[in-house]
Parts: structure tokens; sequence; C-alpha cells
């Protein structure tokens, strides 16, 4: 060689993906690519102070996956890479029967998916029994939950006609007609 010492070079990755690369030759730093944000420098300056992350939640079906396993089969368990696989499914199936939902939403020129544009999407997306079957558990979900909507709307307005008839001071009766 001689006599010069090659540069080390230092690559530092950015969060949003950007690199910036150092030379360092004989003790001077020559920087290329973004500079250092200043926030960052004032906060090395203030003090160590690290911020705590929390981990941010990715929501999953795994544990509605793991509760139907178990109502199937109570004995039988499940790996975790064989739980994210059918997480990807349902995930996916649930991408596909939306796409068509949205798409026949528009075919109608409705602004709003309705129960009647989903039941259609699993007709059209799932084949033969299993579209049966799918239909079958979600219009039963559906009265299920209109049923149990309507109930605890009728029971509020029980209450509700219970504290008028109790109140002495309430004047306007009108609310009680039915």
């Amino acid at each position: 060689m001689n006599g010069v010492e090659p540069p080390l070079i230092r690559f530092t990755l950015f969060l949003d993906g950007e690199a910036r690369r150092r030379e360092i030759t004989g003790g001077r730093e020559e920087t290329q690519g973004r500079e250092e944000a200043p926030e960052r420098r004032r906060a090395a300056a203030a003090g160590d102070k690290k911020k705590k992350r929390t981990k941010k939640s990715v929501e999953t079906y795994k544990i509605y996956i793991f509760k139907v396993l178990k109502q199937v089969h109570p004995d039988i368990g499940i790996s975790s890479k064989a739980m994210g696989i059918m997480n990807s499914f349902i995930n996916d199936i649930f991408e596909k029967l939306a796409q068509e939902a949205a798409r026949l939403a528009r075919y109608n020129k409705k602004p709003t998916i309705t129960s009647r544009e989903i039941q259609t999407a699993v007709r059209l997306v799932l084949p033969g029994e299993l579209a049966k079957h799918a239909v079958s558990e979600g219009t039963k979900a559906v009265t299920k939950f209109t049923t149990e909507k309507l109930t605890s709307y009728e029971e509020k307005e029980e209450q509700i006609k219970v504290k008028i008839i109790k109140d002495p001071t309430f004047q306007n009766h009108s609310i009680l007609r039915a």
C-alpha cells in the first residue's frame, strides 16, 4: 500500500428506509445522503430519555379460531404455524367477500353494503354446500342480533314507563300512550 489508509464506511438505515453513508477518514467524518434530523440532535443533547415504545396491536382471528376448534374437537390443539395459516385464510376469504359485496353495491348504484349484498357475495364466492351453510349461519346471526337489539330496546322502554308512572311530579303523560 502507499501509506494511505482506506476510509471506514458506515451506513445508517432510518425507519423510513432511507440510508445515509458516512465515510470516516483520518478522524474526519464526511456525510452523504440525508442529514440528521434536528429533533434527534436536540433529544440527544437534552439527555438520554428514551420513550417507551408501545407494542402495536395486531388484530387477528386467532382466539375465534381456537374457540371454534375447541367446540368441534375439545381434545385437539393447533400449532402457531397452522394458526397463522388459518388466520391468513380467513383474511383472504373476508377480502374476497368484501370486494364482491362492494362490486354488487356498485352495480346496483347503492352507497351501502347491506346484508343482502353480503349474502349474494357469499353465494357467488363460496362453492355449493359451503355457501348454503354460510348463508344459513349468517341469517341466524343477523336474526339473533336484531331480536336481541329489539328486546333490549323494549326493556329500556318498559323501564322508562315504570319511572314515569312512579314519578308523581311528571306532568306529560302522552308518552304512556301505546
